[in-house]
């Protein structure tokens, strides 16, 4: 904190202020609020959350209530975290219809 009591930019800062941005847009998802979301295809969708470097968040809906969180990242690695969260969503889905 500086004189004027303001923190200053750090690494840390900036870390500390995503996660509460990403969990508050989780905490919209829970109470309903898909807000800003897309289709990437393959039943996997993805959360926007419109801070720092464009973070993402994963997931597949299961019904028309639970959403199923995959995986995230940000836009640098967008590319490789969709096809990660596409992967778990046929492992989860594979896994599902055999315990049926």
């Amino acid at each position: 904190m500086n004189a004027d009591e303001v923190v200053p930019d750090s690494d840390e800062n900036r870390y500390i202020q995503a996660r509460a941005k990403i969990r508050n847009r989780l905490k919209r998802v829970e109470s309903g609020n898909l807000g800003n979301y897309r289709s990437v295809g393959e039943g996997v969708c993805e959360l926007k959350v419109d801070y720092g470097s464009g973070y993402r968040v994963y997931f597949g809906q299961i019904g028309t209530t639970v959403i199923l969180l995959l995986c995230g990242g940000d836009k640098s690695t967008q590319e490789q975290d969709i096809n990660k969260a596409k992967e778990y969503w046929k492992d989860y889905e594979k896994r599902a219809s055999t315990s049926k």
